[in-house]
C-alpha cells in the first residue's frame, strides 16, 4: 500500500514538474506559440493512438474506424459552440459527443466484433465511411462537403494536456482492473478465455465504446485546436495515421504509445515543408521498425516505476 502510495505520489510530481516546466518556458517566450501549437496536436495524435492501441494492442481487434467517431467529437462541438459559445457550451459539446460516439459504437460494435481480422477492419472502415458520408449529407446542420469554421480556439495547451493525463489514468486503470485483464485474455487466446467464462463479445465491446469516446474528444479538441472542420479530414487515411503511431510505439504498450506520439510529432514539425511526403516517410520508418523491432519500439513494455522500488528494498536488505 505505502509502495502504491509512492509510486502515485512519484508520477503525479513528475506530471506537475513537466507541466510547470512548459509554463515557464512558454510565459518567459522561450517557447513560442508555434511550439505550443506542436505540442498540442502531439497531445491529439496521443489521446487518437491510446484509443486506438486499446482495440488494436490490447484487444487484439483490427479496427480503422477511429476516424469516424473522431468526426463525431468534431462537428458536436462545432455545432453546438455556435449557439453557445462558451467554454462550457464547448465542455457540454464534448460531453454530447462522446454520447453519441459510444451510442454508435455500442451499434456498430455488436454486430461488427464478432468478425475477426481483415473482415473487422473492412466493416469498421465501412462504418466510418458511413459516418463521414451523414455528414457530408447533413444539410444545413453539417454543411456538407464545405464543413464548418469560425469555432473559437477552446482548445488550449493546458486543456489538451489535463485530457492526454486523464485519459492515459483512465485507460491504464482499465487495463489493470479485472475487465482489463479479460481484454489481455482475449487478445492472447480468445478461445481459452471463453471457455474460462469470459464473454467475450460484451468485452470487445465495451473496450471498442470506450476507444471510440477518447476518439470522440480528440475530435472535440481537434476542432478547437485547427477553428475549422470539414469531412475530408476524417477519411481512412487518418485512421491509418493514428494506426501507425499505434505499432510504431508497441502493440500492447501504453508508454510506446506516448513515445511514438511524440517523436512522431516532432518528425512532422520538420516536415512541415514537404508534407506531400510525410506518410512516405512514416510508412518507411514503420517497415525499417518492422524489420528490425517487429514489436515496436517498446513492444508491450511499460515504464514502471514501482520497480525501481521493489529494486532499492531489494538492495537494502541486502
Amino acid at each position: 500500500m505505502k509502495k502504491n502510495l509512492k509510486v502515485n505520489l512519484l508520477w503525479a510530481l513528475l506530471v506537475i514538474a513537466f507541466f510547470a516546466l512548459i509554463a515557464i518556458l512558454s510565459s518567459t517566450g522561450l517557447l513560442g506559440i508555434y511550439y505550443l501549437q506542436i505540442l498540442m496536436g502531439i497531445g491529439i495524435s496521443m489521446i487518437m493512438a491510446l484509443g486506438t492501441n486499446l482495440v488494436l494492442g490490447f484487444s487484439g481487434q483490427f479496427s480503422l474506424g477511429q476516424a469516424g467517431f473522431m468526426a463525431i467529437g468534431a462537428y458536436a462541438t462545432a455545432i453546438l459552440t455556435k449557439s453557445m459559445p462558451t467554454y462550457a457550451g464547448f465542455y457540454i459539446s464534448m460531453l454530447v459527443g462522446v454520447l453519441i460516439a459510444a451510442v454508435v459504437a455500442l451499434i456498430i460494435g455488436i454486430p461488427t466484433l464478432r468478425l475477426k481480422g481483415d473482415y473487422l477492419a473492412i466493416a469498421t472502415l465501412g462504418a466510418s465511411e458511413i459516418i463521414r458520408i451523414i455528414i457530408v449529407n447533413g444539410g444545413e446542420l453539417t454543411n456538407g462537403a464545405a464543413g464548418l469554421s469560425g469555432i473559437l480556439p477552446y482548445t488550449t495547451w493546458p486543456v489538451v494536456f489535463i485530457f492526454v493525463v486523464l485519459i492515459t489514468i483512465l485507460i491504464l486503470n482499465y487495463l489493470r482492473s479485472p475487465l482489463g485483464r479479460q481484454v489481455i485474455a482475449i487478445r492472447e487466446d480468445e478461445i481459452a478465455s471463453e471457455s474460462m467464462g469470459v464473454n467475450t463479445t460484451n468485452i470487445k465491446v465495451l473496450t471498442f465504446v470506450i476507444a471510440a469516446m477518447t476518439a470522440s474528444i480528440a475530435g472535440s479538441l481537434y476542432v478547437g485546436y485547427i477553428g475549422t472542420v470539414v469531412p475530408k479530414d476524417f477519411t481512412v487515411m487518418k485512421s491509418i495515421e493514428y494506426l501507425i503511431i499505434a505499432v510504431l510505439g508497441g502493440l500492447g504498450s501504453v508508454t510506446g504509445t506516448i513515445v511514438a506520439a511524440l517523436v512522431l510529432g516532432i518528425l512532422n514539425m520538420f516536415l512541415q515543408n514537404v508534407s506531400e511526403l510525410r506518410m512516405i516517410i512514416y510508412s518507411l520508418a514503420l517497415i525499417l521498425v518492422m524489420v528490425f523491432r517487429p514489436g515496436g519500439l517498446l513492444g508491450t513494455k511499460e515504464l514502471i516505476l514501482s520497480k525501481w522500488f521493489t529494486k532499492n528494498v531489494k538492495e537494502g536488505k541486502k
